[in-house]
């Protein structure tokens, strides 16, 4: 028995070798593979909604507005062009001192007569002295010509020009005519007015003296716009004209009708106040408050009222006993 083990050992070891070398039969099947199939394609796109682009709207250009026409004043009665110089009064000038800053004389405060040609530095203005003014006339116009020693009525700091008018000779004036700038060459109505006074306060409290500090409203009523007021019943009243002459730097035209055939007349160049309500200047400022053009005077140099020259007023048309509250006294012309 023990000489068949070692032949046993090797039939069992030649069976396990041809036991592995078999094919081996899996029973379970391989599972198939089914190809996927593909759900058909959803689209996830959401179209965006659609935004309507604003018609441009082109606004329309405005038209443009055609200018306001200048009104154009039917004139019936225009001034005369040469103008024959009447009687010459004479007014104090600064001229000659003004290097000096001061004016020479002239400058009565207390009887509304200002010599105050300068500002409130005491810088000269040549064209606010008066040198002299005259009175002439025709058929239908009173003409009153200043003289200045300037040449430029149309200087740049705006100087007005009047005429004061007193019909009943009492010293309180009754109209005022005031040219503002610009100033024409040729005879216009264009920036001239005439004020009136219609409650006698352009004296103040007293015709002649000085009042101030006193309230009031000078020459009140606008009665004459250029001919182009709602109130102008005359187109032709009054007028005005510059560089017409030697002794006419500037030159009113104004009808007689206004001032009739008796009255006072004075002039004034104002680039100070330049305010009809508040003439007479001497009855709204006291004196202190004015200063004074006049180095010597207590309160020099000028202060509140300042760029404005007057003259004494004239008498035309009567003799009067020449003691007329404002009119020229003998020495003053």
């Amino acid at each position: 028995m023990k000489k068949n083990r070692p032949i046993l050992l090797s039939l069992i070891l030649l069976f396990v070798i041809s036991s592995c070398n078999l094919p081996v039969n899996d029973s379970t099947p391989a599972a198939e593979v089914s190809p996927a199939t593909e759900a058909p394609a959803t689209s996830t796109f959401t179209p965006e909604p659609t935004v309507e682009e604003p018609t441009a709207t082109i606004a329309p250009s405005p038209t443009p507005e055609p200018p306001t026409p200048t009104k154009t004043i039917p004139h019936s009665l225009i001034p005369a062009t040469n103008i024959k110089m009447g009687k010459l009064i004479n007014d104090v000038t600064s001229v000659d001192t003004a290097a000096e800053g001061r004016a020479p004389y002239g400058d009565l405060y207390k009887a509304n007569l200002f010599e105050r040609p300068f500002l409130q530095d005491m810088t000269y203005v040549a064209d606010l002295d008066i040198v002299s003014y005259n009175l002439a006339y025709d058929e239908k116009f009173y003409y009153i010509s200043i003289e200045l020693v300037g040449t430029n009525p149309n200087n740049p700091m705006g100087i007005n020009y009047a005429v004061e008018l007193d019909l009943n000779r009492d010293g309180f004036g009754d109209y005022v005519i005031l040219a503002s700038p610009p100033h024409n060459v040729n005879w216009t109505t264009d920036n001239v007015q005439v004020f009136q006074d219609t409650d006698r306060d352009t004296g103040g409290l007293s015709a002649e003296l000085s009042d101030g500090p006193l309230p009031g409203n000078g020459y009140d009523t606008l009665i004459f716009n250029g001919g182009r007021g709602e109130n102008d019943t005359d187109l032709d009243l009054a007028w005005a004209r510059v560089n017409a002459g030697d002794k006419a730097t500037v030159q009113f035209a104004f009808k007689k009708a206004l001032a009739g055939d008796k009255f006072l007349y004075g002039v004034l160049a104002d680039g100070g106040p330049k305010n009809v309500e508040d003439l007479d200047y001497v009855d709204r400022f006291s004196e202190e408050q004015a200063g004074s053009p006049v180095r010597d005077e207590e309160f020099f140099p000028l202060k509140a009222l300042f760029g404005v020259d007057n003259v004494c007023r004239e008498a035309f048309g009567f003799i009067g006993t020449n003691q007329e509250p404002q009119r020229c006294k003998m020495g003053r012309q």
